[in-house]
């Protein structure tokens, strides 16, 4: 399964999903991280947050993105939707992990609309629980019993918002996915929100339909509105490496069409 995950800031991605990533990687499934922001604003130099979603997204396994864009001034519309489809599609995603509209931030509520937008054609695309989240209201649970350690570890490579953001508090994450397990009738879980799931309950019989009769799990390119090859060679980027996935960089941003009309 290939798996994306979208963050408007290093950490919220770790907050949010942290636990049903490390399940995904345990599965053997192949995860991309695409943080909107380098997190400018917030405790710790740039650099250092940089460094440190570096090194969480290492941890874990996983590629990592930048969008290159301003922190407290995520758009919504078609840079911001592009940056994240070209990732979408350059991966092939199955599922999408994504902020809830339900936040106080700005940023995270701009991610989210953008990802609906980015991901029209993903038929798993879910919502995270952030410490900003208000009014959230999940439906599915990711069963993450035993990985909240694991979970707890990627927290602390963002260090500096350990030690310097009240919301990033290592105890209130453990309480939330014990609370959240009970909700589920289980150890540990965490919470999502679902913007589209597709179950299929039965994927033996999937494998043996025919290609053309069933939908895939992502169109692999609109052929009315592509993102080329090099684009994505420049949006999947090595964890570690200093590229960026800018507007600029997107080559096509500003020129797709993002508007869903079916």
């Amino acid at each position: 399964m290939k798996v994306v995950a979208i963050g408007a800031h290093p950490d919220d991605i770790e907050l949010g999903c942290g636990g049903a990533l490390i399940a995904h990687r345990d599965a053997g499934d192949e995860i991309t991280m695409l943080v909107m922001t380098s997190g400018a604003i917030g405790p710790g130099a740039e650099a250092e947050r940089r460094r440190e979603q570096e090194d969480a997204a290492r941890i874990l396994g996983a590629s990592l993105c930048w969008g290159g864009f301003a922190d407290g001034a995520v758009p919504d519309g078609v840079d911001a939707v592009s940056a994240i489809q070209i990732v979408v599609e350059g991966t092939g995603a199955d599922v999408v992990y994504t902020h809830s509209v339900h936040d106080t931030h700005q940023d995270h509520r701009a991610t989210a609309r953008a990802t609906f937008g980015a991901a029209r054609r993903v038929s798993r695309v879910l919502c995270y629980e952030a410490p900003s989240a208000v009014g959230f209201e999940p439906s599915v649970f990711v069963d993450v019993d035993g990985l909240v350690d694991a979970k707890l570890d990627l927290v602390r490579a963002h260090l500096s918002q350990v030690l310097g953001c009240g919301l990033v508090d290592l105890d209130a994450v453990a309480a939330q996915a014990r609370f959240r397990g009970f909700q589920a009738r289980s150890a540990q879980a965490e919470a999502f929100e679902v913007h589209r799931f597709l179950w299929d309950v039965a994927p033996e019989r999937s494998t043996e339909r025919p290609a053309a009769s069933r939908q895939p799990a992502t169109a692999a390119w609109d052929a009315s509105d592509p993102a080329t090859p090099d684009d994505i060679d420049r949006a999947r980027v090595t964890v570690g490496t200093a590229a960026h996935l800018t507007t600029t960089d997107a080559g096509t941003a500003g020129t797709h069409e993002m508007t869903e009309t079916r």
